[in-house]
């Protein structure tokens, strides 16, 4: 995982950079819960560039993010998700709550 946080805008971009399932979700999320307390961003970004996988677990994570950011005040989105994971997110109905964004209108 990488860490990216931009005090003007206190958006906080985290890219994952490894598959998300069952074995791994709980290192991400501790990862990611040290990076929202400690930088109190508005707006946290998901970026998926680096990830070729993700099941159920990951859906659960970003859930669980989402609500952290909500009780802060902020928001999330998600951005460079390939195809596969895309499908995963439409399926899941998480897009309702969650955006993917095009990398471009990020921030």
């Amino acid at each position: 995982m990488n860490s990216r946080f931009d005090k003007k805008n206190k958006v906080l971009y985290l890219q994952i950079t490894e598959e998300i399932d069952h074995h791994s979700t709980e290192k991400i999320r501790r990862f990611m819960d040290n990076e929202i307390t400690r930088f109190m961003p508005r707006k946290i970004v998901f970026d998926f560039s680096n990830v070729s996988f993700m099941d159920s677990a990951g859906i659960g994570l970003l859930i669980g993010r989402y609500k952290l950011i909500k009780l802060l005040g902020g928001t999330a989105e998600m951005i460079n998700t390939n195809k596969t994971i895309s499908k995963v997110l439409e399926m899941s109905g998480i897009l309702k709550i969650i955006p993917l964004q095009n990398e471009e209108n990020a921030s």
